[in-house]
């Protein structure tokens, strides 16, 4: 068989090759396909008129309104991760969980998923916790490979619950195979999937995953106790202040989370308007631990109530031609509630930058908006040459040919997403692989939904999978001198069992998945 018959499989290989020899992702997804492309021209089996399609898909990813949540989510999680918000719950749900044997590693998992729906970043999450948690568990006479593990775990959550990262960037390449599934089977009045839809089916799973962590440490506390001790209490806090502790501690990032889920399965936002509301309240909520601007925050907070209040009851449109005496006294009403408002958003975003909070969010999140956003022009381009070799018909062929039909091709792809995860990152699978295989297996009838969720959870497992596993790497940074890599492998290796094992249970039962996203949005 000719070398010009094997084109794309090398490409994807050589691909995979260089990234393992750890050059940068984006340039070598697109310094690979333009070689290919190159030598496929050379062989005469290559078109490169493929090339002519790129500017229109770079342009069409820029104005893609979907991914304009990206950099407002790392926006929005950079903030909190900065505003201290993790080092109050982790401290108040260590007090509150601690008498218990298994206590402490119990908050780690319910901390890890309150971040993981304010903030969704797993790097500043596993971070955070790796430096507040892991030093107090070891101390207590935790075991170091069950106190990493936990802490890696509870971090990678954010993969999963939502607002994530993950479930944004894989709604929209989920929309679009779904929409190339529908035209490949004639059919041409497309039904559609939004990132709501991941979101909600995300919720569930992610809840039930959390489940399995606490039952896990639960487990492991009660068939051996002195790897998980119970912790003495530390001060003399009655049962009361600790409740208010906590209390307050809890009342910032929930109602974060409920503005932004809230807005979004209630159908009041889109998932970009949700962000945009969650990185203002980040704004907020930061502004607030600051004695200057806690007076202007909290009057923000009862103008926003009144407001949400006024809405209900009366119609506040300014473009109707015949408005009445109450209806014109609300309305005036509410431009001064969302002055009041705009004043304390303004306060506090001059508070933060005296601080260089602000600076610091800033920089840091355009550094990750702009990996993501090259990585995702390099992948178009890789993607265009690969289709252009025929790589998507030897996919296509590779899986209508798997024993076992829909289920065999599925679980292959599932097998091959799992093996990729120990080398590659999340970013790169869902740009490269989820637009190869998920058109073909959609075309099946496949639910997108449910293998949406399902490639979701699988990526969040390659978050730790050694040797690359990035919170692997996270939580070797930050974890004390007498903590051994070969401890933190051992630790999350039980982790990655039970997300496996949810991966089974979802795939038995496809409605943890699917029948929020029914119910709420039919």
């Amino acid at each position: 068989m000719a070398i010009s018959e094997w084109l794309d499989i090398l490409m994807f290989a050589v691909a995979c090759g260089a990234l393992l020899c750890g050059f940068p992702v984006a340039f070598t997804l697109a310094g690979v396909a333009l070689i290919f492309g190159l030598a496929g021209m050379w062989f005469g089996v290559f078109d490169f008129g493929f090339m002519a399609v790129l500017p229109q898909r770079i342009y069409g990813n820029m104005t893609n309104e979907v991914l304009m949540a990206v950099p407002l989510f790392i926006f929005m999680g950079t903030m909190l991760e900065r505003s201290r918000v993790a080092e109050e719950l982790l401290e108040n749900m260590a007090r509150l969980f601690g008498s218990l044997r298994g206590g402490l590693g119990f908050s780690v998992s319910i901390v890890g998923a309150l971040l993981a729906a304010s903030t969704g970043i797993v790097g500043a999450t596993v971070v955070t916790m790796g430096l507040l948690s892991l030093p107090t568990m070891v101390r207590r006479g935790y075991d170091p490979s069950l106190a990493c593990g936990s802490i890696a775990a509870a971090g990678t959550l954010g993969q999963i619950i939502p607002p994530s990262i993950v479930l944004v960037l894989l709604g929209d390449t989920m929309a679009n195979a779904y929409a190339d599934a529908q035209r490949a089977q004639g059919i041409f009045a497309l039904d559609t999937i939004s990132v709501g839809d991941l979101f909600a089916g995300a919720i569930i799973p992610g809840l039930m995953l959390v489940g399995f962590y606490i039952a896990y440490q639960a487990w492991r506390a009660y068939s051996d106790p002195a790897s998980s001790p119970a912790m003495p209490p530390e001060d003399d806090l009655t049962r009361k202040e600790l409740y208010s502790r906590t209390l307050r501690a809890l009342i910032p990032p929930v109602t974060l989370i409920i503005s932004v889920m809230g807005s979004i399965l209630a159908g009041i936002a889109t998932p970009t308007e949700a962000a945009a509301v969650g990185a203002v309240g980040a704004i907020l909520l930061a502004g607030e631990r600051h004695e200057r601007t806690r007076r202007a925050v909290r009057i923000a907070a009862l103008a926003l109530v009144a407001l949400l209040i006024e809405t209900s009851f009366m119609d506040l449109r300014t473009s109707r031609s015949d408005i009445g005496v109450v209806d014109t006294i609300g309305i005036w009403v509410a431009f001064a509630l969302c002055a009041a408002i705009a004043w304390s958003l303004l306060a506090s975003l001059i508070q933060l930058a005296r601080q260089k909070t602000l600076q610091e969010a800033s920089q840091s999140t355009a550094r990750v908006t702009s990996m993501v956003f090259v990585i995702l022009i390099g992948a178009a381009l890789f993607s265009l040459v690969f289709r252009g070799l025929g790589g998507d018909t030897t996919v296509e062929h590779f899986l209508t040919n798997m024993p076992g039909g829909a289920m065999g091709a599925m679980i292959t792809v599932m097998a091959i997403m799992f093996l990729l995860g120990f080398f590659l990152d999340f970013i790169e699978i869902v740009f490269v692989v989820v637009p190869l295989v998920a058109p073909v297996l959609l075309q099946m009838g496949i639910d997108p939904i449910w293998l949406g969720i399902m490639m979701a959870i699988n990526l969040q497992t390659s978050f730790l999978t050694p040797p690359f596993g990035f919170a692997l790497f996270y939580l070797r940074g930050v974890a004390p001198e007498t903590i051994r890599t070969g401890q933190i492998y051992r630790g999350v290796v039980p982790f990655v069992m039970i997300q496996i094992f949810a991966l089974v249970v979802i795939a038995l039962v496809p409605g943890l998945a699917t029948w929020l996203p029914h119910l709420i949005f039919g």
